[in-house]
């Protein structure tokens, strides 16, 4: 019932590959775009992406420890053999050499793995026969049983050393124990979350059930969008169409109507511009007669003043004479310079100009423009009775369309798959109370295993503690305080336990490092990696008849490319279940969007566009004759040298203003006196002057100089310049009057595309909505996710944690064994003691050689081999190598 239902469900989300290729015969341009909006749909809320947090940190080093293991890469090719043959042939036929070769290359491939569990085993085994060797050796006061301590010099020393190491060893298991801890309460409190997440995967896949009828449905009514844009665009035939056949034509024809228009500018400014001369030149003539009055005047005047007598006495004042002569010798500077009275007027010229304005040659123009512009509304004529041929002709398809929604029971399947997904909701929610049974029980044993270390550890941490405040370097061996010897006695106690626990940890820990480590590397890390997809996928594994497992079961089409891994990457990037399935391939729509015929009836009714263009008059005659009239107005004959020529002169010979600085500055060098007074006013007037005069007839100068250079550049080939004018408007006319016929068929082709353009994108995203966004299948992935994070992320990550861990610890309990027993020798309290009778005895029971700097006598006379007379009641003496 599935498999039918499954087929049924798909087949509702449409193909139109058949039509696509149909349609891709005729590649035409890109239309205007479309905006069939976003398709509504439904936000899936699960998050399949794991952030193990700090504890990441030990799930990297688990990770590089299992790589150091096993650094061989995935085994692909053994694993689809094994799969095949399904283990069968190899527990039969385990003789023959093709079944000895995979044998032979699973071992290979576990080689690490069955190393590291090797060494756990032997351990295992071994460490509680040492530990029962160990006892027994005890007993017989050997191997640390013996409660006699050696004196040596270096006892401090030695006791520092052992009880740094064993604290060392002690921390390095105390961090392995925290890792198993964090590692098993992380999965206990991961297992918490599978509920939310089987929880969020169900509601996703509700969701995808509940969206995809309104999605298709949304699909089939964004057709009218194309059609309400193809109906627009006929209505707006004249601005669409006959706008591109203006713009076309606008090209050619606007710039000769700008190049007439520019003429008519450039007439208006030519009839100011000789307003301007004419003005000016009055202007300046006038102003020369009375500044050359003026100028004489003060010149006269000057020299009136220059002839004082104080400018004349060298011998009284040498230096006001000589200031004297040279204002003298200046004032022949103090005159006019250009000379306008000699300037023709520009009457005639001015006259031609006011008669040639009189035509407004610009509204001539605008008239052209305006019916160059009505190309569109030409256009709508001409064309009104083919235009509502097609609008009538649009609505066919639309019926089809909308009537395809109902040939599929959609609600019907999509019913079933939901009852389907609540039955499988409702059974996972049956195991929730075992799988937290489950869990107590785990992390109860869990604990169970870290107690056995932490008890090893509380020895240890007690007997260094006890050993190292009970200390007392003052007493001897057989004088050790309680604190002391209780120490020593804890950190026996703590190798029992190790020899006790340690063989029981390492085995259960040896299985859990066989069962994750392997879990990883043949499945968590090919799961990243996609090599499991590649296994899944490996051509007639699951059904020797069956290239393609997907495809054989669904459409009976084994050799189609639909793999595992397509199918998981496509949904992961959250793409629609049409593209994941490749349901182009299989289903046809063209019978139900046959545009092909409709689009060919819409091309013929607009190739039968007929538009005529030669009711567009440019520019009448009157305009022509008035530029002609332009070029005749004599500009030409206008002495433009004479006028620039005095122009350039400037208005005196010497800047009036310079001149009268440079007097004021030799008059400020003359004494205190009428002289100087009188040659200041004469300063001030000629400030005056310049003011007054001078400076007005420099405008009028600048005024005449930029008419007369305006005027100048204008009348440079003005007679030419007319004439490509009017061969530019003869040009552009004969264009829209005789060559428009290929422009206006040219751009009719381009409308059509359009508007056939305009159902192409609604082909276009059906098909990319289809594989986008209609039944996005990222619930699909999400499930496929969520149980590999549970698998791997909560569970395999965390186990091989806690076997790393633990493993650790359980290791290190070998060098804590031997550290605990050398170094309860110095903590205990010892039955027998070396004794010293001739010499003296230190506080701590070693002998001193020297007292308060005075050689001993007795020592100084024994032998240091002499054993038998240095130690007689020595229960064991110490070799010379050990004193």
């Amino acid at each position: 019932m599935w498999k039918p239902g499954t087929l049924l469900l798909l087949s509702l989300l449409w193909a139109s590959g058949e039509l696509q290729q149909e349609t891709e015969q005729r590649r035409l341009p890109p239309p205007g775009k479309l905006d069939f909006g976003y398709v509504p749909a439904g936000v899936y809320e699960t998050l399949a992406h794991y952030e193990p947090g700090p504890i990441g940190i030990l799930f990297q080093l688990v990770r590089a420890f299992l790589h150091a293991v096993q650094p061989n890469a995935f085994p692909h090719d053994l694993i689809v053999k094994l799969a095949k043959d399904k283990f069968g042939a190899i527990q039969t036929e385990y003789k023959k050499p093709e079944n000895i070769v995979l044998t032979l290359q699973a071992i290979y491939y576990e080689i690490g793995f069955l190393i590291c569990a090797a060494v756990g085993l032997l351990f295992a085994i071994l460490m509680p026969v040492v530990g029962l060797f160990f006892c027994m050796c005890r007993c017989c006061d050997n191997c640390g049983g013996e409660m006699h301590q050696r004196q040596r010099k270096n006892a401090d020393c030695r006791r520092g050393l052992l009880g740094t190491l064993l604290f060392s060893t002690s921390l390095v298991i105390t961090i392995g124990v925290l890792c198993a801890y964090a590692a098993n309460q992380n999965l206990s409190s991961q297992v918490k979350n599978i509920r939310r997440l089987v929880n969020s995967n169900m509601r996703d896949l509700h969701t995808f059930a509940n969206d995809t009828p309104m999605q298709i449905d949304y699909l089939i009514s964004q057709y009218a969008t194309a059609k309400n844009k193809v109906i627009y665009d006929l209505d707006n035939i004249g601005p669409l169409l006959g706008g591109r056949i203006h713009g076309q034509l606008d090209k050619e024809v606007h710039p000769a109507l700008n190049q007439v228009l520019n003429m008519a500018g450039a007439m208006r400014e030519t009839k100011e511009a000789l307003e301007n001369v004419s003005v000016s030149l009055v202007v300046l003539q006038e102003g020369e007669r009375k500044l050359h009055f003026n100028l004489s005047r003060i010149r006269n005047s000057i020299n009136r003043t220059l002839d004082d007598p104080g400018c004349l006495d060298e011998e009284s004042d040498a230096t006001t004479a000589q200031l004297c002569r040279s204002i003298r010798q200046s004032l022949s500077q103090l005159q006019i310079s250009a000379n306008f009275t000699r300037l023709p007027d520009v009457n005639p010229q001015l006259e031609k100009m006011k008669n040639v304005v009189k035509t407004d040659l610009s509204s001539v123009v605008h008239r052209g423009f305006y019916a160059l512009n009505d190309t569109p509304h030409m256009v709508i004529e001409q064309t009104r009775a083919v235009v509502m041929s097609i609008q009538n002709l649009v609505g066919s398809v639309g019926n089809n369309i909308t009537s395809f929604s109902k040939v599929f029971p959609v609600q019907t399947c999509l019913s079933n798959f939901t009852i389907f997904i609540s039955h499988a909701h409702a059974k996972i929610e049956d195991y929730y109370p075992e799988i937290d049974q489950i869990d107590f029980y785990r992390w109860i044993g869990c604990i169970a295993l870290c107690c056995m270390v932490v008890l090893v550890l509380a020895f240890n941490y007690l007997g260094l503690l006890c050993g190292t405040l009970g200390y007392d370097k003052h007493a001897s061996p057989t004088t050790r305080g309680c604190i002391s010897n209780t120490g020593g006695t804890l950190l026996i106690a703590g190798v029992g336990f190790s020899f006790i626990f340690s063989w029981v940890l390492m085995g259960l820990l040896t299985a859990m490092f066989l069962a994750g480590g392997n879990m990883e590397k043949l499945l968590c890390e090919p799961f990243h990696t996609k090599e499991l997809f590649k296994v899944v996928d490996s051509p007639y594994l699951i059904n020797p008849e069956w290239k393609n497992f997907i495809p054989g079961y669904l459409y009976n089409d084994s050799e189609l490319e639909l793999t595992t891994e397509s199918l998981y990457s496509t949904c992961k990037e959250n793409k629609g279940i049409y593209s994941a399935l490749r349901l182009d391939k299989v289903f046809n729509i063209s019978s139900f969007l046959n545009t092909t015929v409709f689009t060919k009836d819409v091309v013929r009714q607009l190739e039968s566009f007929r538009i005529d263009l030669r009711g567009i008059i440019l520019l009448e005659s009157e305009g022509k004759q008035n530029l002609q009239d332009f070029s005749e107005a004599g500009l030409s004959e206008i002495n433009y040298a004479d006028f620039l020529e005095e122009v350039n002169k400037g208005v005196t010979v010497v800047d009036v203003v310079s001149f009268a600085k440079e007097l004021e500055s030799q008059t400020d060098l003359m004494p205190r006196g009428r002289l100087q007074t009188a040659l200041k006013g004469h300063v001030a007037t000629l400030q005056r002057i310049h003011r007054q005069q001078i400076a007005p007839m420099e405008q009028a100068m600048s005024a005449l100089n930029q008419s007369m250079r305006f005027l100048e550049r204008t009348a440079s080939d003005l007679p030419n310049k007319v004439t490509d004018v009017l061969e530019a408007i003869e040009a552009a006319q004969h264009l829209i009057s005789h060559n428009a016929t290929l422009l206006i068929n040219q751009e009719t082709r381009k409308y059509s595309a359009t508007i056939i353009g305009y159902f192409n994108q609604y082909i276009e995203w059906v098909k990319t909505s289809l594989a986008l966004e209609v039944a996005p299948c990222k619930p699909f992935s999400n499930v496929l996710d969520t149980a590999q994070i549970m698998t791997c992320s909560f569970l395999v990550d965390s186990m091989n944690t806690f076997w790393m861990g633990l493993g650790c610890s359980t290791l290190f309990l070998l060098p804590s064994v031997i550290l605990a027993v050398k170094l309860a020798k110095y903590y205990r309290r010892m039955d027998t003691e070396d004794v010293y009778d001739d010499m003296e005895i230190g506080n701590n029971g070693y002998h001193i050689e020297s007292s308060q700097g005075v050689p001993n006598p007795v020592m100084t006379s024994v032998p240091t081999y002499d054993t038998m007379n240095r130690f007689p009641r020595a229960s064991a003496p110490p070799r010379h190598i050990d004193w």
